[in-house]
């Protein structure tokens, strides 16, 4: 059983899923969408993180790095980095005074990560909360790790969530529904090219796995990221309802995740582009309006944001 790379724990959140969560976000994705607003996410890898708006140009980074992956122009002062060459052994991160170098993603045994888990079941059982795992994308992760680590939070009655893009082999996707409560199931085009075009894939395993899924009596949040120039527009939202009514999706609760480019400053600190001229933001009256498409096609329990 190979341990996951997993880059954040985040407790007490209250934005992947009901009541009081803890979010586990393992590190590595099949998928690459242009607004994803964690890019240190994507990689199945240990990453540094240079936060070049914090760096001092110092140059306490250079001696220590093996690779020689840092060089000091004096002439500016600036620092820079080669990170082809880098392999992550965290030298750096460990003499910068400035906090400007940092290691995104580390391993977790088993029993760690279900105690970590399970301090905050108080909160949990009073808020109707549990544990969120997500990503990256977790169900493309070590699947023997993941079911034992669904199972063995399931067994100590803590609601297990998980966060998924459905692309993946259905055959991971069953074997964590007996220990799971709610797939939080993410559908970001129909057209299969424009899903290929903005998430390099395209949707026919995500939409056959979410009909399985609901075949097989799985508890389903419907989560939209709603992006101008992706999605955000009558045609996909009528073409996703007709598919959810045409196949019997049973759907729990729908909802509507406005665009938004807060992590655009991750993608320099990964030393990558954001193409932010595509992708804009809906106005909340486009908001309410898909909003009410839904509530109309039948649909009752629809959140805008979430």
């Amino acid at each position: 059983m190979a341990e996951p790379i997993i880059f954040n724990i985040q407790k007490f959140s209250v934005h992947d899923g009901d009541g009081i969560r803890t979010t586990v976000f393992f590190k590595g994705c099949p998928l690459r969408c242009l607004w994803c607003h964690n890019p240190e996410s994507q990689r199945y890898k240990k990453e540094l993180v240079f936060h070049h708006d914090k760096c001092t140009a110092c140059g306490r980074c250079v001696p220590a790095c093996p690779r020689h992956c840092n060089v000091l122009d004096t002439s500016g002062p600036e620092l820079r980095f080669d990170r082809t060459a880098c392999e992550t052994c965290g030298a750096c991160e460990e003499v910068c005074l400035a906090s400007a170098r940092e290691v995104c993603g580390g391993s977790y045994s088993m029993d760690e990560l279900v105690k970590k888990a399970a301090r905050d079941k108080l909160f949990y059982d009073q808020s109707g909360g549990g544990v969120t795992l997500s990503g990256g994308e977790v169900m493309a992760q070590d699947m023997d790790y993941v079911e034992e680590l669904c199972r063995r939070l399931h067994e100590q009655g803590i609601r297990v969530y998980i966060d998924t893009s459905g692309c993946c082999p259905y055959e991971n996707l069953k074997r964590v529904l007996p220990y799971t409560d709610i797939f939080l199931y993410d559908i970001k085009a129909m057209d299969p090219e424009v899903h290929r075009r903005f998430t390099g894939v395209d949707n026919a395993l995500i939409l056959e796995n979410l009909k399985r899924l609901s075949d097989d009596g799985a508890g389903i949040y419907i989560r939209i990221p709603t992006v101008g120039g992706v999605n955000a527009d009558d045609s996909f939202m009528n073409a996703l309802i007709d598919f959810l009514k045409q196949n019997r999706i049973r759907v729990q609760e729908i909802s509507l995740l406005p665009y938004h480019d807060f992590g655009k400053g991750k993608y320099a600190n990964l030393d990558r582009s954001y193409d932010e001229e595509l992708m804009w933001a809906p106005t909340s009256e486009e908001m309410e309006h898909f909003k009410d498409l839904f509530e109309k096609a039948g649909y009752e329990r629809i959140a805008i944001g979430g």
